[in-house]
């Protein structure tokens, strides 16, 4: 014959079991608080806009070089054009990027590094919620395409209005790269 707990017995073990349940509620939401808490934002002095999305900060007394999330913005030798006349609109989007960023400082979130060594942020002109995000207003104003979900609707507007590299024809930034790659060094071809 099987016994059964004692009444008493049966609330502790209860306790238990909600405390238990409790610690690993409160485990979890630590945890998820840990990787959903945003990337510390740095003050950086701005150097030099290279182009559209790319610019050079000074972070820890060494020059970085920043790629701008999320965009991809006309490249610099880049030429588009209006009613069949070409124009430099890689220029104009270097420009455009360079009124947007003055003369700094800009508070950028540094994330990770791509394959080229330069650092991936996201760059506001003053810290969050103010001042203007540089990747968000590349591609409201027509001088980048959004290279992921996040300036989408930016992009539908550029595009609606006209503005920037919208104004006419323009090949999309990754593939003008690929068919304007640069050659190799001449000193690397025994002889040259």
């Amino acid at each position: 014959m099987m016994r059964r707990p004692s009444p008493p017995a049966r609330l502790v073990w209860r306790k238990r079991l909600r405390a238990a349940g409790a610690a690993l509620l409160l485990a979890g939401l630590a945890f998820a608080a840990w990787f959903a808490r945003p990337l510390p934002t740095r003050s950086v002095p701005l150097a030099q806009v290279i182009d559209g999305d790319s610019l050079i900060v000074r972070h820890d007394g060494a020059r970085v070089t920043i790629r701008l999330t999320g965009i991809d913005a006309v490249e610099y030798r880049q030429a588009c054009a209006r009613a069949g006349t070409p124009w430099p609109c890689g220029r104009e989007a270097r420009q455009a990027l360079e009124r947007l960023a003055g003369r700094g400082p800009l508070h950028c979130t540094l994330s990770s590094r791509d394959r080229y060594g330069r650092t991936l942020a996201s760059c506001r002109t003053a810290p969050f919620p103010e001042g203007v995000d540089l990747g968000a207003e590349m591609v409201r104003q027509g001088w980048a395409v959004a290279s992921d979900s996040d300036y989408r609707s930016e992009e539908a507007a550029a595009e609606a209005a006209r503005r920037g590299i919208w104004q006419g024809e323009f090949s999309a930034p990754a593939d003008w790269r690929v068919a304007h790659e640069r050659p190799a060094k001449a000193d690397a071809i025994p002889g040259a």
